[in-house]
């Protein structure tokens, strides 16, 4: 078995701070999304791999290099010629051949263990797919609803108007050899290419699928505010490395403040702040946000703000706000 992790896409739904950026890089408390994922993944034992883009694939080469996984990377530079997931999961069985495989999207972190979900499926040799119960009929429209009978699958839909429940499947899945293979046979009737429509797809050909229900957490990081509420949860600590930091400052943990920050003035940190290396934070306060590197702020207030890198924010209150990374905002001297 073959643990493959899905980080490919575009992230289009958090731009302009993902277009310069792969989503599973973002810093979430003072990891990366991914890395939480990777740690997940390792306590399998299995040998892993990311997929992802030629856009990003410089970005993920020293993730690469640190956990020793080896890239499979699409011929893509743009969401336009983007794969969707099962077309991409395609392209990584043709380099990696068939298999068993653990499939995790690379923008979800969960409490599951993924080392008892690969024991149960082991046990089963059958599909199985994590569901996790978002306890909103609502949101669980943006998801592939699930109905188990036992813990079979006995009715699944994605992106129904209305959930008939609000279990949903999670980017998890463990897929037989025998079931993995058939992504060909899926794109070639022209279906539609995303994860939830393929299972579905199996369903409706008979194929066994059992769902792993789990509790505690999970988060899929689709927009600014479910990357800033799963940065709160992830934050227990505060992480400060070498800074220079005003007499006159004052951090309020948990907080994060990466290396030659300068905090200045009568400024103040956190909660809940995570500050890139060096960033100049000057008589300014900050909590809740996110600051890339190189970014200057004077003078302002942000809360709940994410703030690309080489960001000029001078006399301004900024609040859920996105700010694309080389922005120079001001308002009067």
């Amino acid at each position: 078995m073959k643990a493959l992790i899905m980080a490919g896409g575009y992230a289009t739904r958090l731009w302009p701070i993902t277009k310069s950026k792969p989503k599973p890089l973002l810093p979430l408390g003072e990891k990366t999304i991914i890395e939480y994922i990777l740690e997940k993944v390792k306590e399998t034992g299995l040998p892993t791999y990311i997929s992802t883009n030629k856009f990003f694939e410089s970005h993920f080469r020293p993730l690469s290099d640190k956990y020793n996984i080896e890239l499979i990377v699409e011929n893509t530079y743009k969401e336009e010629e983007k794969l969707g997931t099962i077309g991409a999961i395609k392209n990584a069985i043709d380099v990696l051949g068939e298999d068993d495989y653990l499939i995790v999207a690379g923008d979800n972190v969960f409490s599951l263990s993924l080392l008892d979900f690969v024991r149960r499926f082991n046990e089963l040799k059958k599909t199985l797919i994590a569901v996790y119960d978002v306890g909103d009929l609502e949101l669980a429209k943006r998801y592939g609803i699930v109905i188990l009978e036992g813990d079979r699958v006995i009715y699944f839909e994605e992106k129904p108007s209305s959930p008939k429940t609000s279990l949903i499947s999670t980017g998890i899945y463990a897929f037989p050899k025998n079931v993995i293979t058939r992504v060909e046979e899926y794109l070639k009737k022209g279906n539609k290419d995303a994860p939830g429509y393929f299972i579905q797809w199996l369903l409706e050909s008979k194929t066994e699928i059992y769902g792993y229900k789990f509790g505690g957490y999970w988060y899929d990081i689709g927009s600014a505010d479910s990357y800033l509420e799963a940065f709160k949860i992830f934050l227990k600590e505060s992480y400060i490395e070498e800074i220079q930091i005003s007499p006159y400052a004052k951090i309020i943990p948990p907080v994060v403040i990466r290396r030659g920050a300068r905090i200045l003035g009568r400024s103040i940190i956190g909660p809940y702040a995570y500050i890139d290396e060096e960033c100049i934070i000057e008589n300014s306060d900050i909590s809740d946000s996110i600051i890339f590197r190189d970014t200057i702020i004077r003078n302002s207030t942000i809360w709940r703000s994410i703030i690309d890198e080489k960001c000029e924010i001078r006399n301004l209150e900024l609040r859920k706000s996105l700010v694309g990374g080389h922005a120079k905002i001001q308002r009067g001297d």
